[in-house]
């Protein structure tokens, strides 16, 4: 059998980790950036994001980013504008639930901006709507 040279396989590789759990500083954007909650993931290291300044972008993951950092539909992130494509951008930091608040806060975001954390749909709070029931006499006309 061969023997391994490496220092281990995928499973290493999935156990770093790097201690997301800690506080960081907030990043607030500068020039050249702007605010994008993401609407869909396309694949690929892409998603569409519709960004703060009201135009509907494609956003390309960087690659440090990829695989370690997972970007999910509404997710509030930062991305850096291009010169020469103003259709596509690039996504440079996501933030973390608590962050997209603290910049809501700070009026970074603005107030229509819906954060998908532990927010209730309007629609959804009855709860009971979510079922058709039937009664024995429409059973009866069919």
């Amino acid at each position: 059998m061969p023997k391994n040279k490496g220092k281990g396989g995928k499973n290493r590789k999935r156990g770093k980790n790097e201690a997301d759990d800690e506080k960081r500083e907030l990043v607030f954007k500068e020039d050249g950036q702007e605010y994008a909650q993401v609407l869909r993931m396309l694949g690929n290291g892409r998603c569409e994001a519709m960004c703060i300044d009201g135009s509907k972008r494609l956003c390309h993951i960087r690659g440090k980013m990829h695989k370690k950092v997972w970007i999910a539909a509404g997710d509030i992130i930062l991305v850096g504008l291009r010169d020469y494509q103003d259709d596509k951008a690039d996504v440079i930091l996501k933030y973390m639930p608590d962050e997209a608040r603290l910049l809501k806060a700070y009026g970074e975001l603005p107030e229509n901006t819906r954060l998908n954390e532990g927010i209730v749909d309007e629609e959804d709070e009855g709860g009971a709507d979510d079922y058709v029931e039937f009664e024995d006499e429409d059973i009866d006309k069919i």
